[in-house]
């Protein structure tokens, strides 16, 4: 039970992570401002099982980074793989068949609704 804890943090840490990418996308003119928009909370049962499965991936893919960025020296070296991090998320969002706004949405959602996060939480426990 710990572990699904733990993995759960990392989702959320996943999600916070993804909010860079969106910034970045903001600023050439592609998305209108996250904070700006009001937040969705009727997700459907596919969208949550998407976010469920892609966080999961996500949080992999974030230990492993965070452990590349560890032994990143310099600042370049950090922002590249930071980058090659963010892309990476990105494409496992989007394969998953969510957008990266609806993905940061649902994330943040759970961040604020105890219920949403445990329904989230149920669905990464039965695996799908």
């Amino acid at each position: 039970m710990r572990r699904i804890a733990t993995l759960f943090s990392a989702i959320l840490l996943g999600s916070g992570l993804m909010s860079s990418v969106t910034q970045a996308q903001e600023t050439d003119g592609t998305t209108a401002p996250i904070e700006a928009q009001a937040p969705a909370t009727n997700f459907s049962d596919e969208q949550l099982q998407q976010f469920a499965s892609a966080a999961q991936e996500i949080a992999m893919v974030s230990e492993e980074y965070s452990q590349r960025l560890g032994q990143a020296e310099g600042e370049a070296a950090q922002q590249a793989v930071r980058q090659e991090a963010d892309s990476k998320m990105v494409e496992i969002v989007q394969n998953s068949g969510l957008d990266v706004e609806t993905f940061n949405a649902i994330g943040q959602a759970a961040q604020n609704d105890p219920a949403l996060a445990e329904r989230i939480q149920q669905l990464v426990q039965s695996g799908g």
